[in-house]
């Protein structure tokens, strides 16, 4: 029996994942017109985060279609993650820019997906690293301090930023501890491969 042949590229999941790397400039662009807390153009600021939901919805509907329907690609595996890490990066580097949120917790969070973004197709030779239950919290909790962030509470009063901050810290906290909890794995993973291949 003939394997079954590889899915096309050109499939629907692969389309919304390139939509949603396709928003991320748009994004940028209303929440820098949208300025510090809104306070410049309210619907700019909203338009900010409505494109920003609708994209992190892509990135969950992509998902759910292409394990349903069995059209996986390479495409997907490598593009997925890139535009996962280009939307939020955008969202934390602006947000940094307005001077709504500190640039050493941008830096932090940044260099640690984009570091453990790079080391996970540096040790695909010795196998796999799946996604961890930490690692699925994490994003979660980035995406709700993101949202919690770009919505225009600041014109309500500093307090109302509050809420914002604190699931920030939570974030950041699990970001790091899942980014070092990755590395140990991959480690863990090269030396187990090296030992059985006798190396």
């Amino acid at each position: 029996m003939s394997p079954d042949p590889k899915p096309s590229n050109l499939n629907l999941p692969n389309v919304l994942t390139t939509v949603r790397i396709v928003m991320v400039p748009f994004f940028v662009w209303f929440l820098w017109a949208g300025g510090p807390f809104g306070g410049d153009s309210m619907a700019m600021r909203w338009a900010a985060v409505v494109v920003f939901g609708l994209a992190m919805y892509t990135d969950k509907l992509d998902g759910d279609i292409a394990r349903a329907r069995n059209l996986i690609t390479d495409y997907g595996k490598i593009a997925d993650p890139i535009a996962d890490k280009l939307l939020t990066g955008a969202a934390f580097v602006v947000l940094s820019m307005l001077g709504e949120l500190w640039w050493w917790v941008t830096i932090v969070i940044l260099v640690r997906e984009w570091g453990i973004t790079v080391m996970r197709f540096v040790v695909i030779r010795y196998g796999v690293m799946a996604a961890s239950k930490g690692g699925k919290l994490k994003t979660v909790l980035q995406t709700a301090a993101l949202i919690l962030m770009l919505l225009p509470l600041g014109a309500l009063g500093t307090w109302a930023l509050v809420p914002g901050w604190v699931v920030v810290g939570a974030a950041l906290v699990v970001t790091v501890v899942t980014g070092v909890d990755y590395v140990v794995k991959a480690a863990a993973l090269r030396r187990d491969y090296l030992r059985e291949h006798g190396r």
